[in-house]
């Protein structure tokens, strides 16, 4: 059933501000952790002594297409010193993963499925000819453990048991063997029927389950569509099902699912785990590829611009574990997490802050979808997210011009000695669009002959608006990006030691504590977006590219019952107390503290 196949590194590169987030990444935290963090530096996986399982893969599968993106020679050989160790220790009857073989069967084959994975990404980066055999005899080894039932799905891979469809589905496109399905459908036996679940997502709970933990919702969410990508059963559309259940009772402004760690619910002082980000956009993606229905793209796009940049310090040294929508300070908790089930430190910016998962894996969100700007099938392209970028396939040469979402014109400049048909997906709420400089009829849908040279300049309109949420509250958004009144802060830093880990600047915990009022709510119309050059920093929380202008009147908001850092899920009293004022209104992902979702006075509705 897949509409569009995925091109690699080998054709695909970011330029413009995605090139730059691409280095800013890579100047970063995920470009160094094989340097400062024992948990990479000196893995299991590697021959070491520290973690043997998720951490590792979750780094390299961000740290590959980075260095391969970006033509970075040294974080290349730096990827291969890794993925040369993990070939190398790879067990005579297939088994990879570093544990005993007496410990296989307690050994949670998660790390089984992610590796797996891991190495299809890999190879479609570095075309090394090692990896097809290595990954054959790796999933081979896995069917027959699962088939004689020495190794069976529990904990994290019977949640998360779909994630070897990747592999899988990769494998069978190289050789076409059955047992390839017979394995795809032992996965399933053993897996985790998430349809059976669903009555769990409507009440959070003060309680950690693996049922609803948003990490594995967040990935589960393209099971279906892989599922039938492998086998060629009907397509039910599930996803969509599932999607809509989980935006109604845990739904937020910019597109996640509330959860810390498990869904909390419609509460903006709830948080959502950088994993969930990361993971849903790699769903995301892969929904597109398989189904060709727009509204994925769009809600990648939701994700990648607003959630994804929020939840990182402007230098990308340092990350949140959980963030919130309505969000006035990230301090380390004196007493009681807000949280249903994270600790004190879960939303400050730091190396690790809860617990290490994030630090490894946030590093898969830019690189990948940098790598879903185009995709293709036979003659055909799709820009499927309009983001600056260069695409070489064969005799198709296309380069995007854009500052998009910041600005609303796209130029595409197309050489091509091959005939081929170029689509472009328009976003839902473009307004007033041409093609240069005319109103189109239809699908943007553009055909080239060989030797063709040309140049199309879209143009489109988008409208500020305020969009309802639970509570009686109101979010702004304009195009993909969501809008929220910024906070001052004062940040404070934090360099120690901890079970033999160095915090050291810049790699270390940072607070911020408001230094600028935020009990606010909208009273009046938005302002059309001004904006200037995108930076050094795209996302940037002192200089963001785009602002907004809204009037604004402080209310009796007051502070959540026993914290005096945490803003009430909904205000006290929303009764004026101050006249009218006008505010600059940040993009979301610049805004490191923020008010997000507001009341509307003085008779305004959204």
């Amino acid at each position: 059933m897949q509409a569009w196949d995925f091109y690699t590194t080998n054709e695909l590169k970011a330029r413009g501000w995605l090139k730059r987030q691409l280095e800013i990444q890579a100047s970063g935290l995920c470009g160094h952790l094989d340097s400062i963090w024992p948990d990479v530096r000196d893995s299991a996986w590697i021959g070491g002594s520290r973690e043997g399982w998720e951490r590792v893969p979750y780094w390299l599968d961000g740290f590959i297409p980075l260095a391969y993106l970006l033509e970075d020679r040294d974080m290349i050989a730096r990827a291969g010193r890794y993925v040369d160790a993990i070939l190398r220790a790879q067990r005579p009857d297939g088994w990879i993963c570093p544990c005993k073989d007496e410990e296989r069967s307690g050994y949670d084959p998660w790390a089984v499925l992610l590796i797996s994975k891991v190495l299809t990404v890999c190879y479609d980066c570095s075309k090394d000819v090692r990896i097809p055999e290595a990954l054959y005899r790796l999933l081979r080894n896995a069917y027959e453990l699962l088939q004689s039932g020495e190794i069976r799905l529990f904990n994290w891979g019977k949640f998360r048991y779909f994630e070897g469809l990747i592999a899988v589905c990769f494998l069978y496109a190289h050789c076409g063997e059955d047992w390839l399905l017979r394995l795809a459908a032992l996965l399933k036996a053993q897996g985790t029927d998430y349809g059976s679940l669903t009555g769990l997502w409507k009440t959070p709970l003060n309680r950690w389950r693996f049922e609803t933990h948003i990490v594995n919702i967040a990935m589960m969410l393209k099971a279906e569509a892989l599922e039938c990508t492998l086998t060629g059963a009907p397509y039910t559309d599930q996803a969509e099902a599932l999607h809509k259940l989980l935006e109604r009772y845990n739904g937020t402004p910019v597109g996640l699912f509330t959860g810390d760690e498990c869904l909390s619910g419609l509460s903006p002082i709830q948080g959502t785990e950088l994993c969930a980000v990361v993971e849903q956009m790699y769903a995301y993606e892969w929904l597109y590829a398989c189904t060709g229905e727009d509204k994925w793209a769009e809600r990648l796009e939701l994700l990648a611009f607003n959630a994804l940049p929020a939840a990182c310090s402007d230098d990308m040294w340092a990350h949140q574990y959980v963030q919130m929508s309505n969000q006035i300070a990230c301090e380390i908790f004196p007493g009681k997490p807000v949280f249903r089930t994270n600790g004190a430190d879960a939303h400050i910016f730091g190396l690790e802050p809860n617990f290490g998962c994030c630090t490894a894996n946030f590093g898969q969100g830019w690189p990948k979808f940098a790598l879903s700007a185009f995709l293709h099938r036979g003659d055909t392209v799709v820009s499927a997210v309009p983001v600056p970028s260069e695409l070489t396939d064969g005799g198709i040469h296309i380069v995007l011009e854009t500052d998009y979402p910041f600005e609303n014109r796209l130029v595409y400049t197309v050489e091509t000695d091959r005939p081929f048909t170029l689509v472009v997906r328009a976003p839902s709420f473009a307004e007033n669009l041409t093609v240069n400089g005319e109103a189109p009829s239809g699908e943007l849908r553009f055909s080239f002959r060989a030797g063709d040279r040309r140049t199309l300049e879209l143009r489109f309109g988008v409208t500020p608006r305020f969009a309802s949420r639970p509570h009686g509250l109101s979010a702004v958004r304009c195009g993909s990006l969501v809008f929220s009144v910024p906070i001052a802060y004062e940040k404070r830093v934090h360099e120690y030691v901890r079970d033999g880990v160095e915090r050291k600047a810049p790699y270390c915990d940072y607070e911020y504590l408001p230094r600028s009022d935020w009990n606010y709510a909208y009273c009046g119309s938005l302002s059309a977006p001004a904006r200037k050059a995108v930076g050094k920093v795209p996302f940037s929380s002192e200089a963001p590219p785009v602002v907004l202008r809204a009037s604004v009147r402080k209310i009796g908001w007051g502070y959540e019952d026993g914290y005096e850092t945490v803003c009430a899920k909904v205000p006290h009293c929303v009764v004026p107390v101050s006249e009218p004022e006008e505010v600059l209104l940040y993009p979301y992902g610049c805004a490191k503290l923020r008010m997000t979702e507001l009341p509307v006075v003085d008779g305004i509705k959204p």
